[in-house]
C-alpha cells in the first residue's frame, strides 16, 4: 500500500468516526441553520467523544476532542442551560448570544470572542461540523462565566455566575451604542469601573419607583449589584443587574467637569467657590469652571460617603456636578450641586 493510500485511508476513517457520531453537536438555532453553502469543518484527529453534564444533568449531546487540544463542547444546549438566548447569522456565520447584561458573539472559523467590547482569543476558533457549532471548553468558562471540570472522557459544567456584589458611587458617563448600554461611576477614564446594563437590568429609585435606562443620567449616586466577575481592563467592565438610585429627585440636565483644583475662593460672607480645570464630562460642560458652594452642595468620596468640604484645597482632584444655568464670563460660573472628591497631590 503506497503512502498516498495509507493517508487517504486514515481521513475516510476520520470522517466516518465523526459523522457516525450521531447527534454529538448542538445545532446553532433549530429554525435558522447554515445553508449547503456553509463551511463543514472535519477535523481527521476528532476520535474521541467527550460525554457532558450541566448541573448534574447528563446531555444527549457530546463534544469530541481533538489531540493536543482542549475539548470542543455543543454551543447551544449548554449556553441555553446556563440561561443564554441564542440567534444565528446565516450573513457572517456566527451566534448572537445574551442573557440580560451579558453579550457576546462567535463567528465561525474566528478565534476572536466579545465578551463587554472587547475580544479575547482562546487558541482555538469555533466550528461547524454537520451544521451544528461547537467551541472550545474555556469559551465556557472564560466568556459564558461558567465552571468547567474535565475528567477523562467527560466535561462537568456548572453556573458560577451566582455571587453579586454591590458598589456605590456617582455615574460620571453614560454610554448608549446599539446593542451595548453602560454607565460609568466611582470616576473618569481608567478609573473606577464600568457597569454593563441590559434588558433585564432593574433600575429603581431607593423608595422603589420604577426607572429606566433613560432616567439616569450624570451627577446621580447610585448602588450598583453586579457579577463577582469582571475584565481585567482600565477600567474594569462588569454585567449589572440592579442599579438603585440614591438621589432624593432627577435632574437630567446636570453638567459636570473633572480635574484638579486651581484655586479656592473665600468672600466676606464666608462663602467658598473654586475653580476645576480639566475635562468637561458632557458636550456642553466646560473645561474651566468656578463652582459656588451653597448650603445644597454635597461632597462626597467615590464610594459615595459624605466628606467634609474642608478637603477641598488646591490641587485636590474632584469631579464637580453643576446646574446648567452659567456666567457668560471666562471661566463661567456656576452653583455646586454635588463635589465628588477623588484625591490630594
Amino acid at each position: 500500500m503506497t503512502n498516498t493510500m495509507r493517508k487517504s485511508l486514515v481521513v475516510l476513517m476520520s470522517v466516518s468516526t465523526i459523522l457516525s457520531a450521531g447527534g454529538a453537536y448542538a445545532s446553532t438555532d433549530s429554525s435558522a441553520v447554515p445553508t449547503a453553502n456553509a463551511p463543514i469543518v472535519i477535523t481527521q484527529a476528532a476520535n474521541q467523544a467527550i460525554a457532558i453534564q450541566v448541573s448534574g444533568q447528563a446531555l444527549s449531546e457530546n463534544g469530541f476532542q481533538n489531540v493536543g487540544y482542549e475539548p470542543m463542547l455543543p454551543l447551544r444546549v449548554i449556553a441555553e442551560k446556563l440561561g443564554y438566548t441564542l440567534v444565528w447569522n446565516q450573513e457572517s456565520l456566527s451566534v448572537d448570544l445574551n442573557n440580560g447584561p451579558v453579550f457576546t458573539t462567535v463567528q465561525t472559523g474566528l478565534d476572536r470572542y466579545a465578551i463587554n467590547k472587547m475580544y479575547t482569543a482562546l487558541g482555538a476558533a469555533p466550528v461547524l461540523v454537520d451544521n451544528k457549532m461547537y467551541v472550545p471548553a474555556s469559551f465556557i468558562s472564560k466568556v459564558l462565566h461558567g465552571s468547567v471540570v474535565t475528567e477523562g472522557n467527560s466535561v462537568s459544567i456548572t453556573d458560577k455566575e451566582q455571587k453579586k456584589v454591590q458598589k456605590t458611587g456617582a455615574i460620571t458617563a453614560i454610554h448608549n451604542d446599539g446593542k451595548y448600554q453602560s454607565i460609568h461611576i466611582q470616576g473618569t477614564g481608567p478609573d473606577g469601573i464600568v457597569l454593563n446594563v441590559g434588558e433585564e437590568t432593574v433600575y429603581q429609585m431607593l423608595d422603589g419607583t420604577k426607572l429606566s435606562f433613560s432616567d439616569l443620567h450624570i451627577g446621580l449616586t447610585v448602588v450598583a449589584e453586579h457579577s463577582i466577575i469582571s475584565t481585567m481592563s482600565l477600567p474594569p467592565q462588569t454585567p449589572t443587574y440592579k442599579i438603585t438610585v440614591l438621589d432624593d429627585k432627577l435632574q437630567a440636565d446636570l453638567l459636570g467637569t473633572a480635574g484638579a483644583i486651581e484655586e479656592v475662593r473665600s468672600s466676606d460672607d464666608g462663602h467658598t467657590s473654586f475653580l476645576i480645570k480639566g475635562t468637561g464630562l458632557t458636550e456642553g460642560s466646560p473645561s474651566e469652571v468656578v463652582l459656588q458652594v451653597t448650603d445644597e452642595t454635597s461632597f462626597i468620596d467615590k464610594d459615595g460617603a459624605e466628606v467634609d468640604k474642608s478637603t477641598i484645597i488646591k490641587d485636590t482632584k474632584v469631579i464637580g456636578f453643576y446646574d446648567p444655568t452659567l456666567t457668560k464670563s471666562l471661566p463661567p460660573i456656576g452653583k455646586a450641586v454635588k463635589v465628588l472628591v477623588q484625591a490630594s497631590e
